[in-house]
């Protein structure tokens, strides 16, 4: 068995373009350009990356794109400052603030500092709690990739055993809650495991669907995979200048039904949701008017 290879970039460039159409229509309409203000503070050169393609992906959607860059000595009352600002601008929509930031500044009191009607990646606490209780204002855009991937690849969630390797409140916490709530693309028994699981082989042995985002290059082998699992590779690891995920691909690949490659794969559709979410904060931001 070889697996299917789920192409990201090809299905969010589809998913890209039916955004871009709606963005037309919604500024025909209303008279509104969305609108997405990025923060990037310092000079980390793969946040640089993440965020030039971003502001590209703005660009071909007819979402206005405005970035706000920041020296590394920037401080924390600087930073809350310029959100703050944001916050205050109708003119914005929403606000994204690329992780991670420089020592010294907390980046939990930054992504709360962000308006919850702006918070576009979703971190916010009160669009995370919303998230818990099912009736979400955004949803988390790389775990709401994850879904549009396994939806589009003719993949089933409905009673299937998800296993999410990782833990983190970027990835890790909100697929669990989104695989798990009722609905299209959920349904799903879910088992969150992280760096204190016991016999974590066994566990990601049972999987029907195996998400990997634990940060650690070729983490899962071929052995952890159950035959004809579905696998996503949520990772971006760097080793010998070369990008490669979670997932020792050329070994799963063999045993899974389906997998992600990276690149190529979870990347490019986080960008088309920040973009979807971009276009629900104008939505929501014309209604409260």
């Amino acid at each position: 068995m070889t697996a299917n290879i789920i192409d990201g970039k090809a299905i969010a460039q589809t998913i890209r373009e039916q955004i871009g159409s709606e963005v037309g229509r919604f500024t025909q309409e209303s008279g509104v350009v969305p609108h997405l203000a990025a923060v990037l503070v310092g000079d980390d050169p793969a946040s640089a990356v993440y965020v030039r393609n971003k502001q590209r992906a703005s660009e071909k959607a007819s979402i206005k794109s405005t970035l706000h860059r920041l020296p590394a000595e920037t401080t924390q009352a600087e930073l809350l400052e310029l959100v703050d600002r944001c916050n205050t601008d109708a003119d914005i929509h929403g606000i994204l603030v690329q992780l991670p930031l420089p020592e010294g500044i907390d980046e939990t009191a930054i992504l709360d500092s962000v308006s919850p009607w702006k918070d576009v990646d979703a971190f916010h606490p009160d669009n995370v709690g919303r998230i818990v209780q099912g009736r979400p204002r955004f949803l988390p855009c790389t775990p709401h990739g994850i879904q549009q991937l396994l939806r589009q690849g003719g993949v089933s969630t409905i009673g299937a055993h998800a296993v999410v390797v990782g833990r983190s409140e970027i990835v890790g916490k909100p697929m669990g809650l989104l695989l798990i709530q009722r609905g299209v693309g959920a349904d799903a028994t879910v088992t969150i495991c992280h760096s204190k699981t016991r016999d974590l082989a066994a566990i990601t042995r049972t999987a029907d669907i195996l998400i990997a985002a634990i940060g650690r290059p070729r983490f899962v082998t071929a052995e952890m995979v159950k035959p004809g699992a579905v696998v996503i590779d949520v990772g971006v690891n760097r080793v010998d200048e070369k990008l490669v995920g979670d997932v020792d691909f050329e070994a799963v690949r063999e045993v899974a039904s389906a997998i992600t490659p990276v690149p190529g794969g979870v990347g490019p559709m986080t960008i088309a949701m920040l973009m979807k979410n971009t276009l629900v904060a104008a939505k929501l931001a014309a209604q409260r008017r």
